[in-house]
């Protein structure tokens, strides 16, 4: 008989789990519903600067004094006092809050002895905050939900999207991330609905190995949240943000309504997505804990196929809290991921043991871990939130695939595609070469993961907390011979 497995997701604390799913669920009040705004770029914005300002520099005789005081009667700016330096003089224009800085700025930048006229640029933190608003009315509002992503608690993303500016590869462009789910919003197709917040978010060689067609539409919601975490479309004002936003996302269905799938199914799925161009494949899915090594032949050779073909493979380690990984992550080709809290403690459902390789935000509340000074375990801790149907955490989710908004879940599964998402990244900065290997990504990860739980590696978080700003950073060049 055919092993058969269920994603790695546990959703939200709640009173009861439903006995006759192979999931673990637990449902919450449903989000209010997103709107649907029309398509913008994914694009960085222009840098902020203080509204009717503009900066003068000019030389230090009289003669460049008087062409910029005339230039600012001219205009009818008002101009500060100057601020002199060696060799050349400052000074700030005031412009009318009614009126552009821009025109002000090229005219002085056509009079003689003024070295530049610019805004008065405003500096922030470190990274790049998008400007989607979450559940709020607010610019960056997406950080209120998606804590996940930030440095103190999670992964880091404003640095690791700053980084991938820097190297022009905005998102992880390019990277060909394929997702074996339970299907993706991707698309409008007969009663589906495209994910109001994939507008620009790039897909490719859908296929469905449940139905058999070519039309992988998401009919639970768990795929479209794990896709949605890799590439969601970001700083597009709508919604919430995604990891790798830039890259192309594969959607493969090969779980079923209920979230399960069969293991002839899910090598299948492994496979069509190596030999159509995936660089990397997540498997936010889990077969019984009890399944071996022995009772998965199939998924294992898949998955060795892809190590050797050069394609990363990301598997959730489960959510049994049990200290064995279930399996795919526990193949040996497979970067298995456990789950941490907001506190950056291991998460009270997740597994561990000494395969484990790395750990990713997953939400939740903390394991009772004793001698780790993080963990607090009576603590009511937040879940994690992306888009996708409004009715993902009911007892019956997927009946309205048209209505969209931002529910709470948590799980190994969501930790996954932090990490997937990470390794794209990694891959787009060419920081290990065009062409860099499973393992030689893997090695990067974990030297490049916040250590937790002391010694590294250890069997409770692997080699630590995937840090995403710190593994796209460029690599430090040796010192020169002395």
């Amino acid at each position: 008989m055919l092993a058969t497995l269920a994603f790695a997701a546990v959703l939200c604390v709640g009173a009861s789990q439903l006995a006759a799913s192979t999931r673990a669920d637990a449902r919450v009040r449903p989000p209010a519903r997103a709107a649907a705004p029309p398509p913008a770029r994914a694009t960085a914005p222009a840098p902020d600067y203080v509204p009717g300002e503009v900066i003068v520099g000019y030389g230090s005789t009289p003669a460049d004094a008087q062409q910029v005081a005339h230039a600012a009667r001219v205009m009818g700016v008002r101009a500060t006092a100057a601020q002199s330096e060696p060799g050349a003089t400052q000074q700030i224009l005031r412009v009318p809050r009614d009126r552009s800085i821009w025109p002000v700025i090229a005219k002085l930048r056509r009079r003689p002895g003024v070295r530049y006229a610019i805004p008065d640029y405003i500096a922030h933190a470190a990274g790049w905050i998008p400007n989607d608003p979450g559940n709020t009315h607010r610019r960056q509002g997406w950080q209120q939900l998606q804590w996940n992503f930030l440095a103190p608690s999670g992964i880091d993303a404003a640095d690791a999207w700053a980084h991938m500016f820097a190297v022009h590869r905005p998102g992880g462009k390019g990277v060909v991330i394929a997702v074996l789910d339970t299907g993706v919003a991707y698309r409008n197709w007969k009663q589906f609905r495209k994910s109001p917040d994939f507008t620009t978010t790039h897909f490719v060689d859908p296929h469905d190995f449940v139905a058999g067609n070519a039309y992988p539409l998401d009919r639970e919601g768990h795929g479209t949240f794990v896709a949605g975490m890799i590439a969601e479309s970001t700083n597009n004002g709508i919604g919430l943000t995604g990891l790798a936003y830039g890259a192309t996302i594969m959607p493969v269905r090969v779980l079923d309504a209920d979230g399960n799938g069969d293991s002839v199914t899910i090598a299948r799925g492994i496979r069509y997505a190596v030999n159509h161009g995936a660089q990397v494949i997540n498997l936010s899915l889990v077969f019984d804990s009890s399944v071996t090594a022995a009772q998965v032949p199939n998924i294992i050779s898949a998955i060795d196929f892809a190590h050797r073909r050069g394609v990363v493979v990301v598997a959730a380690a489960g959510n049994d809290s049990t200290t064995h990984l279930d399996y795919p992550a526990a193949a040996p080709g497979a970067i298995s991921v456990g789950a941490t809290t907001s506190d950056r403690c291991l998460a009270g459902y997740s597994d561990i043991g000494a395969k484990l390789d790395l750990v990713a935000p997953g939400g939740g509340d903390d394991a009772a871990l004793p001698d780790d000074p993080d963990c607090h375990p009576f603590r009511n801790l937040p879940s994690v939130h992306q888009m996708t149907f409004n009715d993902f955490e009911s007892l019956e989710p997927g009946l309205n695939p048209d209505r969209f908004g931002f529910p709470g879940s948590y799980g190994t599964s969501m930790a996954a595609p932090e990490v997937t998402a990470t390794a794209a990244l990694v891959i787009a900065t060419r920081i290990l070469g065009p062409h860099p290997s499973p393992d030689q990504i893997l090695a990067h990860l974990e030297q490049t993961a916040t250590p937790l739980g002391g010694a590294q590696p250890n069997d409770d978080y692997g080699w630590g907390l995937i840090n995403a700003g710190a593994a796209t950073a460029p690599l430090p060049t040796a010192s020169p011979a002395r």
